[in-house]
């Protein structure tokens, strides 16, 4: 069976090209398929342009809410397990805090007030030995290395900030529910490095650890720590009293850069019951 020619008038292509006189035409006749021109083509293309262009921002903000949203649940999983360590172990764990210039190359510091950074958080856990405090809360001191052992690997959080800034310090209203601008009102925060609001921590410590005292890969001034009751305690005071709960801010980076959009997040340690709650805005 023969395939349904085309006449020769329906084809203009061939027409024009000289194949008047040729075999006839069929519908898979090259000849005879569309085709875009390049003008057409370079208008799609400018169009696809234009919609990059403008969807790009929507996509940069939805990747830093998802990494800082990402990092608030990273640093509460931290949190809960040092916690579920103290009570299990009936003894004191501490989860440390530092933030690091991701642009510059690790350097190891043995300062207890090492340069802080921007871009990527580090956090630590360290438990007492034997069950003890093991420190004077009057006296600020580095915790004896060789009386701690590490709980887990260092946990390092990237595209992170220990944000501090007006989005968290200004008093939220009176706290009705649960977001962001309705949570309850704290005194202690932990931010970025170094800083003198909150004050450092009265119970700083070293990575690594071990007996005798290796040298300090990263010295945490900031810490949380859990009792074996389960009290949190992010107190800096003289008297170590114990606070109805404190905060942990966070924004997402792009680099060294803080996202300054409204992609915040802020995390409430309580103070009684050690529970972690995230506020997301």
């Amino acid at each position: 069976m023969f395939a349904p020619s085309i006449s020769r008038r329906a084809c203009p292509i061939a027409q024009r090209n000289g194949f008047i006189n040729s075999r006839p035409l069929t519908l898979n006749s090259q000849c005879c398929r569309a085709a875009f021109t390049i003008l057409e083509l370079l208008i799609v293309l400018g169009i696809i342009g234009i919609l990059v262009l403008l969807i790009a921002p929507a996509f940069t903000t939805i990747k830093a809410g998802s990494d800082v949203t990402s990092a608030a649940y990273t640093i509460k999983g931290v949190l809960d397990t040092a916690r579920t360590y103290a009570k299990a172990n009936n003894t004191y764990t501490w989860v440390g805090f530092f933030e690091e210039d991701v642009s510059q190359p690790w350097k190891p510091s043995t300062s207890l007030t090492p340069p802080g950074g921007v871009g990527r958080i580090i956090m630590s856990i360290a438990a007492s030995k034997d069950g003890t405090m093991i420190y004077d809360a009057t006296a600020p001191a580095k915790i004896d290395t060789t009386k701690l052992i590490q709980i887990g690997a260092l946990n390092k959080i990237e595209n992170a900030h220990l944000a501090g800034d007006s989005a968290f310090t200004a008093a939220p209203s009176t706290p009705t529910g649960v977001t962001f601008n309705y949570r309850p009102s704290v005194t202690y925060r932990i931010a970025t490095l170094p800083n003198s609001s909150p004050s450092d921590s009265r119970t700083p410590f070293q990575y690594p650890l071990g007996s005798p005292q290796p040298p300090a890969q990263y010295s945490f001034v900031k810490a949380v720590e859990f009792s074996p009751r389960g009290e949190a305690r992010i107190d800096n005071s003289a008297d170590y009293s114990l606070q109805n709960a404190a905060e942990i801010g966070l924004r997402g980076t792009h680099g060294t850069a803080v996202d300054t959009g409204p992609n915040v997040v802020a995390i409430q340690v309580g103070g009684v019951g050690g529970d972690v709650i995230i506020y997301r805005k």
